[in-house]
């Protein structure tokens, strides 16, 4: 009875062991479909893959009890990290805020692909920046991508338009004796949602020819991803593009045409790098499946589809 009762006490110690180990590599994979989600394209992913190479190493090296080595890796993937948190600022700042507000849903959710513009929305938009710059009448233009914008990015959310997209509705809202003239316009795929928003400023250290218009379309795209700003100099009438924080200036009409054309072309290679977890869990289901046919001898799928 003894030996039994002992017998059952290691077998639940045993079971205990590969629960915590389970729960940790499961817990592990979701932090990392989560990084996966907040990155959401591919162009920095390779920089992620070396992060958790780095970490994997450090990881082996300490089980094999390799002490410098795990001493020097454990180094590398501290620099690492503080990389990749100024390298992917905005992105890590959405994760947080997201944390912080409770949406744990979204964090599993990836971002969705870029929201193709007609060519016509496209050229009334470049045509009324082209009068503006002309005439040297500031503006700036909020051009949703991804996804709407939480209202609550904004420091004043402006006043509601909900107005088709035209050259001249553009050009009369900047005229500097509108009452809006002084916010920035909202753009969601062929209407004008508002008009008169005020932005937060960015915090970096900009150059002193770049106005508050500028400042402010850094800022925004800062703290929010799924957005462009374009920007029209009151002073010199000259264009910019902000993306990610980071403002591409001096344009020409020609080149601003061919950057919204290119990031609103729904042919562009933006695939998520994390897939979405129903297809992904349709797709693990659908391998488990098969290695169990496969082990047990029973005939797949496929082969019973091409029997019928």
């Amino acid at each position: 009875m003894e030996d039994w009762w002992t017998q059952w006490l290691i077998n639940l110690g045993r079971s205990q062991s590969l629960l915590v180990e389970t729960l940790d590599i499961v817990l592990v994979l979701a932090l990392t479909y989560m990084i996966l989600v907040i990155i959401s394209e591919r162009r920095t992913l390779w920089m992620v893959r070396g992060f958790i190479i780095l970490m994997l190493a450090s990881a082996i090296s300490s089980r094999l009890h390799l002490q410098l080595l795990n001493f020097v890796l454990e180094k590398l993937v501290i620099g690492c990290a503080v990389a990749m948190a100024v390298a992917l600022q905005s992105e890590f700042r959405r994760f947080l805020e997201q944390l912080g507000r409770g949406e744990f849903r979204q964090l599993f959710q990836p971002s969705r692909l870029a929201v193709p513009k007609s060519d016509s929305v496209i050229d009334e938009i470049v045509d009324a920046v082209k009068e503006l710059s002309k005439n040297r009448i500031g503006a700036l233009l909020i051009l949703e991508t991804t996804g709407p914008i939480d209202e609550r990015d904004f420091s004043v959310p402006g006043v509601k338009l909900n107005a088709e997209v035209s050259k001249e509705l553009i050009q009369t809202i900047f005229q500097p004796k509108t009452l809006l003239h002084d916010g920035a316009t909202l753009i969601r795929g062929s209407r004008i949602v508002a008009s008169g928003i005020i932005l937060p400023l960015s915090g970096r250290t900009a150059s002193r020819q770049l106005g508050t218009r500028h400042r402010a379309a850094m800022g925004i795209t800062e703290r929010v991803e799924n957005c462009i700003c374009v920007v029209v100099s009151e002073e010199t009438g000259s264009i910019s593009l902000a993306e990610r924080g980071t403002l591409n200036r001096p344009l020409t009409i020609t080149k601003l045409k061919e950057s919204l054309e290119a990031r609103f072309s729904p042919t562009v290679d933006r695939e998520n790098v994390a897939p979405d977890l129903l297809s992904l869990g349709r797709q693990i289901r659908g391998k488990a499946l098969a290695l169990i046919s496969r082990l047990l001898g029973l005939p797949s799928t496929a082969s019973r589809r091409d029997k019928k």
